[in-house]
Parts: structure tokens; C-alpha cells; sequence
């Protein structure tokens, strides 16, 4: 069973037989967007907040999110949204401090993964936004510019600058 397959009267099974239900979707999709939305805040419990809260909008309006091309999007773009919003608030009450790097299975992680999630906590949320939903969400330039509501050329100069940033983190913690 493979979802998200363009079709004129929405998601439907590559063999085309019947629509996805939502329930489906939720099984299908769930899990790769809590881990997208993990790197993105930097906390697994924000991270399932934040993505239990675009999934149940997204059953609000199923059957307009199903008709998309690509639902899935949808649910980042909300997720995303929702992220943004809080680090507004956040800023407007308290300075930002950097994100605590966080291991949930501190003896069998690979420690390649926590020098990324160290080099991403050390990005501006704008730039952590832009490489999680690049190259985690595998979303094209032009979504994630209107997901950031900047343009196309912004977001690559952002990705260019975080990865920039991101390859001095890497290469220091190297040299230690």
C-alpha cells in the first residue's frame, strides 16, 4: 500500500481501488512527522503535541485535506505554523535559550545523530525550520517558502546559512 498518489478525487491506494481513510493516513503518516517535528523543537513531547494537534485538524477538515496532492504537507504546514506561533509568544515573554539536546535511548544512540541534534539546536528557528522541512520533510523550496511566508530565493539563502553553520558545528565537535 503506498499513500499519497495524486489523484483527481484525492488520496486513494496505488492500486487505486478505494480512498484512504483518515485512520489510515494517521497510521501511514504519523510517525515520520513526530520525528520531523522533533528535530524542529527539540523536545519529543512538544513534538507529539504539536503533531496530534495538526492531525486532528486535519480530521476536522479530511475532506479537503484528503483531496490535496500531497496531505501530508498540509500536516507540516500546520504543525509547523503552530511552532512558530509558540516561539513568538515565547519570545515576546522570556529570552531564548538553546535547545537542550534530549537522548530518549541514551545506550544505543548513535552519536552522529546527537552531534545533528546538537548542530540543530545551535540554529535560529528559522533555520532549524527550513532544514527539517527540507531535508526531513522532503518538501519542495516553493511549499516550505509559503510555509515560512517568505520567498523562494529567502529560503534557500536560510538553508544555505543554516547548513553553512551547521557543517562549523560538525566539523568542531570533530576536532574535540
Amino acid at each position: 500500500m503506498r499513500l499519497n498518489q495524486p489523484r483527481a478525487h484525492g488520496l486513494v491506494y496505488a492500486d487505486g481501488d478505494e480512498p484512504v481513510t483518515f485512520e489510515e493516513f494517521f497510521r501511514e503518516r504519523y510517525g515520520e512527522v513526530v520525528r520531523s517535528m522533533r528535530l524542529l523543537v527539540g523536545d519529543h513531547a512538544r513534538a507529539e503535541e504539536l503533531t496530534q494537534e495538526a492531525f486532528a485538524r486535519a480530521c476536522r477538515h479530511w475532506r479537503r485535506v484528503r483531496a490535496l496532492d500531497r496531505p501530508v504537507a498540509w500536516v507540516y504546514v500546520t504543525a509547523t505554523n503552530e511552532a512558530r506561533r509558540e516561539w513568538r509568544r515565547e519570545s515576546r515573554v522570556a529570552p531564548t535559550t538553546p535547545l537542550a539536546s534530549t537522548v530518549d535511548d541514551a545506550s544505543g544512540t548513535v552519536a552522529t545523530t546527537v552531534d545533528v541534534q546538537a548542530a540543530l539546536a545551535q540554529l535560529t528557528d528559522r533555520q532549524r525550520a527550513a532544514v527539517v522541512l527540507r531535508y526531513v520533510a522532503d518538501l519542495p523550496l516553493a511549499e516550505i517558502a509559503e510555509i515560512m511566508g517568505c520567498a523562494t530565493g529567502t529560503v534557500k539563502a536560510t538553508l544555505h546559512q543554516a547548513l553553512a553553520h551547521m557543517r562549523v558545528e560538525l566539523e568542531t565537535d570533530d576536532e574535540d
